[in-house]
């Protein structure tokens, strides 16, 4: 599940509070970025358990609404939402159920979110439909909870606050994360039950060794690279460079040297879209334009060997 974008992001989180912090223990920081990762992991399966909640709240309210007399004279009181397949079969997946008791992940604390959520749920015309169905298929019940998460859990702020008040790890996680549940939905089959597969928490061990190295790389050649920067913004106004700017630019130099099965376009691309995010409006054509200068004189000077191409700056 921890893909290459969510590293590169965390890296360069770390390694912006690594100077503003003035710490000089890289194995401390080393581990600092492999928790971080894991708390994102940890995420993942919080909002899949969110799932469950929020259908188990709604059996709480029915049972609640309607006594055993009642349930009993008025069968038509439609159940599909409670009875759906899709989150029973969650719910009792084997390897979700394990690692929520490992990790004590719970919403005791923040019901009123479930709640909150159900209620916007049952105002959809999608879920109006879903419970008119007389006997719903399997992918009826998968993609009522696609449209639901995609439509409300995705782009609900209360419910990120709820997140971010759990652990400050979460902060910038759940755009992502949101994305490998969805997958994750998606993924799932009727036939595999309780046995179904979820995201592992690193595809494999390369994508580790890819965080660990390039943190290392980026920190430990900083004079280095941060010359490179120097010497290729000679046609730039290097004083509009900030901070983060310059951190940007020293992991991605560290990222084009050392990893040479990562195209320079890519990686380029991959820093401009964070200056986007972390930096000033600005900053991305200053990347774009610098990184591509430093690309160029890295391979005139033997230094790396990966084809820059022509690219738009």
């Amino acid at each position: 599940m921890i893909n290459r974008d969510l590293i590169r992001t965390k890296i360069v989180q770390l390694t912006y509070a690594y100077y503003v912090n003035g710490n000089d223990d890289m194995t401390n920081a080393e581990k600092e970025l492999l928790f971080s990762l894991s708390k994102a992991y940890d995420l993942y399966l919080f909002l899949l358990n969110f799932v469950v909640l929020v259908r188990d709240e709604a059996e709480n309210q029915w049972l609640v609404n309607n006594n055993r007399t009642q349930r009993e004279e008025n069968k038509s009181i439609s159940r599909n939402f409670i009875d759906n397949k899709f989150v029973l079969q969650l719910k009792k997946n084997a390897k979700l159920n394990e690692l929520i008791e490992h990790k004590k992940a719970n919403w005791d604390e923040n019901i009123d979110i479930v709640r909150q959520v159900l209620a916007l749920i049952e105002q959809t015309q999608k879920y109006a439909d879903y419970m008119s169905l007389e006997h719903p298929s399997y992918e009826d019940d998968r993609e009522i909870w696609r449209f639901i998460y995609k439509n409300i859990i995705c782009t609900n702020d209360e419910l990120d606050d709820a997140i971010e008040e759990q652990s400050l790890y979460w902060n910038d996680d759940k755009y992502v994360v949101d994305t490998f549940v969805q997958k994750t939905i998606r993924r799932f089959e009727e036939e595999n039950g309780e046995k179904q597969e979820l995201l592992e928490e690193y595809r494999n061990e390369d994508d580790k060794r890819f965080a660990i190295e390039l943190f290392r790389n980026a920190i430990d050649n900083c004079e280095e690279y941060r010359r490179y920067i120097a010497e290729a913004s000679l046609n730039w106004d290097i004083s509009r460079l900030s901070t983060m700017d310059i951190i940007l630019l020293q992991i991605a130099i560290a990222e084009m040297l050392n990893f040479p099965e990562i195209a320079v376009h890519v990686t380029i691309n991959e820093y401009i879209e964070l200056a986007k995010v972390y930096s000033t409006p600005k900053s991305a054509g200053y990347i774009n334009g610098i990184l591509d200068t430093i690309a160029r004189k890295l391979n005139e000077n033997g230094m790396m060997f990966k084809p820059v191409g022509n690219r738009k700056k």
